[in-house]
């Protein structure tokens, strides 16, 4: 079966004519639209201490996507976890998995962004001492069961709908974090398609005698319109795109990779790229069949709504049941 990924960011630029609350609503309302109809992972994201509303509560968002969707899993890619507090995040996610009846899966993250920390008071010098930390604990909170936890006993209830908890695996572009990964006995889902990370990875699982690990690499490119006119599609998304891929590139350093970073300055260069595409419905349903995946963006850039929807409804009614993407009345 293909997997179509509809993600939100939520990320507006200073000035934009659309107000925050319509760009929640509207993607709660197409969380449960396209639910059912073609698209089975709604995938979120995570920064903080940015000037254009990036989304900061993914858990928030999650779980309001979760109680308004059915069939869909509902992906947090990534989370920052050293920024939680490890038995709250416990709380937070079981209570996330049970409102979701197990279709919760979260990618667990460090962040690359120094200014994130240090705007939520935490140690940018042990990010992955407290993401291995973190984990650990959150995984025996979730056993239901009473545990020593800085010299007191607490217990985490209820526990997750998923036994023994939701589908946790360790984001990260570099060998460290495959390694960390493995270490943990937890998949690895890196953001970039790299065999070397997929050997590093299973090299350690192997020393550390991990059987079940595993890598989901990404799919390339990103983020998909769809229009019935691929020129018109991008002369009603481009700016839209240009400047979601301009903001992810301002962020760029230099042990920063990204599978889908762009480094176009205008429209022509981003269309060249092809990391951010137009596609007509055919186009879709050509792309699905050769590589088993599409990534929609509906609110890429903070556009406005009624635009995602004619992106959303073109999938939903066109390409969907051609893939053999469940129709609803």
């Amino acid at each position: 079966m293909a997997t179509v990924v509809m993600r939100f960011d939520f990320r507006c630029p200073p000035g934009n004519a659309t107000p925050a609350d319509e760009l929640y609503r509207a993607a709660l309302e197409m969380a449960a639209y396209a639910d059912g109809r073609g698209v089975n992972v709604i995938g979120l994201s995570e920064h903080h201490n940015t000037d254009d509303g990036y989304l900061s509560a993914p858990l928030t968002v999650a779980t309001a996507m979760a109680a308004c969707t059915n069939q869909a899993m509902i992906s947090i890619a990534a989370l920052l976890v050293p920024l939680y507090d490890p038995i709250k995040l416990a709380e937070d996610l079981a209570i996330l998995d049970i409102i979701a009846r197990g279709r919760l899966m979260v990618i667990a993250g460090i962040g690359y962004r120094e200014q994130e920390y240090h705007a939520l008071g935490r140690d940018w010098a042990q990010r992955g001492r407290l993401l291995e930390s973190n984990l650990e604990i959150m995984r025996q909170a979730w056993q239901g069961e009473p545990f020593d936890y800085r010299g007191h006993l607490i217990t985490v209830l209820p526990r997750p709908y998923s036994r023994p908890h939701p589908l946790i695996a360790v984001g990260g572009n570099s060998a460290i974090a495959a390694r960390r990964a493995a270490r943990l006995q937890l998949p690895f889902f890196p953001g970039i398609d790299d065999q070397s990370l997929v050997d590093t990875y299973n090299e350690e699982c192997r020393r550390s005698a991990y059987a079940g690990g595993f890598v989901m690499l990404p799919n390339y490119p990103s983020t998909t319109y769809i229009a019935e006119d691929v020129e018109e599609g991008w002369r009603e998304i481009g700016e839209f795109m240009l400047y979601d891929a301009m903001a992810y590139g301002a962020w760029r350093h230099d042990t920063r990779r990204a599978y889908a970073e762009s480094f176009a300055r205008d429209l022509a260069g981003l269309r060249e790229e092809g990391k951010y595409r137009v596609l007509s419905p055919e186009q879709a349903v050509a792309v699905i069949r050769e590589t088993g995946s599409l990534h929609l963006s509906p609110l890429v850039g903070g556009c406005p709504p009624a635009l995602g929807w004619k992106s959303l409804r073109l999938f939903t009614e066109q390409v969907a049941p051609v893939i053999g993407g469940r129709e609803r009345a």
